[in-house]
């Protein structure tokens, strides 16, 4: 099977999310996030990605999961629905995905 990194990059912002900003990214390498290279993890994104996150880093496709039209570039986003109903923001996130050599 092998092993991927997964770089989980911040792509648009509706409203106002008080951790991330455009750009951010969190990488995790294996099964682990690399705190040395990764912005802050929101465990309300981080929960609602997780289900999904896992299947994608362990080979499952992108197109298989319904998140995107590329085996290896998908797209999820964090549960805040954001104004009028919160203050907060919906963050969309572009998975990465690239294999490691082992």
């Amino acid at each position: 099977m092998g092993s991927y990194r997964i770089q989980i990059k911040v792509e648009n912002i509706k409203g106002k999310c008080p951790v991330y900003k455009l750009g951010d990214t969190i990488i995790i390498d294996k099964f682990y996030i690399n705190t040395n290279k990764s912005a802050n993890v929101c465990i309300h994104a981080f929960g609602a990605l997780l289900s999904l996150l896992s299947a994608f880093i362990h080979g499952s496709s992108a197109k298989e999961l319904g998140i995107g039209k590329e085996h290896d570039i998908g797209y999820l986003q964090c549960p805040d629905p954001g104004p009028p109903t919160t203050c907060g923001g919906t963050v969309t996130f572009k998975l990465i995905r690239e294999k490691l050599e082992d």
